[in-house]
């Protein structure tokens, strides 16, 4: 803890507030969000379309929005758009504490999206530009706070909705109102570096993004690091419930979460540095998607074992998973940068996160139908099989940029 603070002081202020102000929306998104399909399907009464629908506007609102977003940040400055961003999401919780009807709940989840899609690459994009060649050490310490926040909201959003899910939409919009308050005060503006002349239109912009080669290669390749990582709200816990019940299977899912949120708060600094002082960030990043990878070989190997034997399995493979995001993110966030040769930053992030979004949702469907298929021929082993083959193609992916040299450098914009 002490290193922590520590190193944290070392920032500048802007630093120090983008990683605050991330532990704060995390706390206020994973506060309510846990609990919205409950909330649809029992108080409100929604049928099972209905729940879906809202749920698949928010994250189609953030996620295919998200390269307006960064196009936003870059053509305006970040300041206004993380403003932007907090100040809808705060409107779009207090709407969900008060509204019934379907196409109001639409709009309120559509804001609730189109929020993230707006702050989102603004952050990245603002944080990597604060703090310079620190970058790989300011990501680090970002996602302690990011997986902090992740840990504390549904613990805070459970004891709320115990009470009344409406109390926990508003104490959500309340926290991101306040988080909007402070960074207008006290978030020092900051333009994205614009070149001298009249600035090319949007499409070209999106062009020269879309041209810039290594950055899409890389970006396809990280999808099936994220669709690995998104199995800890997916596969583990389904997983979970099949082979336990009731109270042990809500106890085996928490524990799944508490494994890779303290990993990730407690060993994310330590492990960058190590990482850091020994292999180049292609190298770091490979390494991560074969911890990815095996987090999969635990389960295939003890599939047709026991409750108690796949438990601890999907533990370890939790952990694992928490390693390889904790190898991965801080050096893929700057390799990002530098493939951006750090222009249209915003842009890129946005553009990247559309793009590892609808590979999440194909590999979310791919998931699901393989749990099915595999249990169905009684054959427990082949969504795990799938999912380490994944991540081996992705480790190799990784493994041929790196020796074809597309990850170092740092191309200029068509």
């Amino acid at each position: 803890m002490k290193r922590l603070v520590t190193q944290y002081r070392g920032f500048d202020l802007p630093s120090r507030l983008l990683m605050l102000n991330q532990l704060t929306i995390n706390i206020g998104f994973y506060m309510l969000m846990p609990y919205l399909a409950a909330y649809l399907a029992g108080p409100l009464g929604l049928a099972g379309w209905a729940v879906g629908l809202v749920l698949g506007v928010r994250n189609f609102s953030q996620q295919g929005m998200f390269l307006v977003g960064g196009t936003l940040a870059d053509r305006l400055g970040y300041k206004p758009l993380i403003v932007a961003g907090c100040t809808l999401r705060t409107a779009g919780f207090a709407l969900l504490a008060f509204v019934d009807s379907l196409p109001a709940l639409v709009i309120a989840s559509a804001a609730t999206g189109f929020a993230g899609a707006l702050f989102n690459p603004a952050v990245r994009a603002y944080l990597a530009a604060d703090a310079g060649d620190r970058r790989v050490e300011a990501f680090a310490m970002f996602n302690v706070f990011y997986q902090a926040g992740i840990l504390l909201g549904p613990v805070l959003g459970l004891l709320l909705t115990a009470v009344d899910f409406r109390l926990t939409c508003l104490v959500a919009a309340g926290v991101f109102a306040l988080l909007t308050v402070l960074q207008i005060h006290a978030l020092p503006q900051h333009k994205a570096a614009t070149e001298p002349g009249a600035r090319p239109s949007v499409l070209t912009e999106w062009k020269s993004v879309v041209a810039n080669r290594p950055f899409v290669l890389f970006a396809l390749v990280m999808i099936g690091s994220y669709v690995l990582t998104f199995q800890v709200y997916l596969a583990l816990p389904l997983e979970a419930r099949r082979i336990a019940d009731g109270t042990a299977a809500t106890a085996l899912v928490t524990a799944l979460f508490v494994v890779s949120g303290a990993l990730a708060i407690a060993g994310q600094l330590r492990i960058t540095d190590w990482f850091r002082a020994r292999w180049t960030h292609a190298r770091c990043m490979a390494i991560g998607m074969c911890l990815n990878t095996a987090a999969f070989g635990v389960p295939l190997v003890v599939a047709r074992g026991g409750p108690w034997l796949m438990g601890g399995a999907l533990l370890v493979s939790a952990a694992l998973l928490a390693l390889g995001t904790i190898a991965i993110f801080p050096f893929e966030m700057d390799t990002i940068v530098r493939l951006s040769g750090n222009h249209l930053v915003a842009t890129h992030y946005g553009l990247y996160n559309t793009v590892v979004g609808v590979g999440i949702l194909l590999g979310n469907l791919f998931t699901g139908s393989v749990l099915d298929l595999g249990r169905a021929a009684g054959l427990p082993e082949a969504p795990w099989l799938g999912m380490a083959a994944v991540g081996a193609a992705c480790a190799l992916g990784l493994h041929l940029m790196d020796r074809a040299k597309l990850l170092t450098r740092e191309p200029v914009a068509a």
